[in-house]
């Protein structure tokens, strides 16, 4: 992993709640909320400042604005909601971009796990947990902030397990 061992732990400050935020809200009301990605840019914008080098810490705008750009191109055309393009953009800086081939690889592992454990958790009981979930009759539509927050969880939690 290229992103040091000691930016991610400081980026998991910021990400694990709002992780945990987005995951929840996307599942429970199908939204990613604009609260939780301003929090999370915030985070990159104070942290990522510390924790990165000036020149890596730079380049995180920009890749923020080449995924927000893409995310919206997608949600135009209806791959992608709003909310997921959003996230995305603003999780962009805190990866780096030597990292992009691992984490493509570990966002399909999160995409078919979440995918798995979403469709099978609603066709159980354990869908009784939380009755009222948008999600559970959203049809054929995903709620992406779950495997979406996955992905940014374990890649912090790797660039941790490898920069050590």
């Amino acid at each position: 992993m290229v992103l040091p061992g000691a930016a991610a732990w400081w980026f998991l400050i910021v990400a694990v709640p709002v992780g945990l935020w987005v995951a929840y809200t996307d599942l429970s009301r199908m939204k990613i909320t604009n609260a939780a990605v301003l929090a999370l840019f915030a985070g990159y914008v104070v942290l990522g400042f510390f924790a990165l080098p000036r020149e890596a810490y730079l380049w995180g705008y920009v890749h923020m604005i080449v995924v927000l750009v893409i995310g919206v191109a997608l949600n135009a055309v209806g791959a992608v909601g709003a909310g997921d393009a959003k996230f995305a953009a603003a999780a962009a800086p805190l990866i780096a971009t030597g990292d992009i081939a691992p984490l493509l690889y570990l966002f399909s592992l999160c995409l078919l796990g979440g995918w798995a454990i979403h469709r099978i958790a609603r066709m159980t009981p354990l869908r009784r947990l939380a009755p009222e979930w948008a999600s559970w009759t959203s049809g054929r539509r995903f709620p992406m902030g779950l495997p979406l927050a996955m992905t940014l969880l374990a890649y912090l939690g790797l660039a941790i397990y490898r920069g050590y």
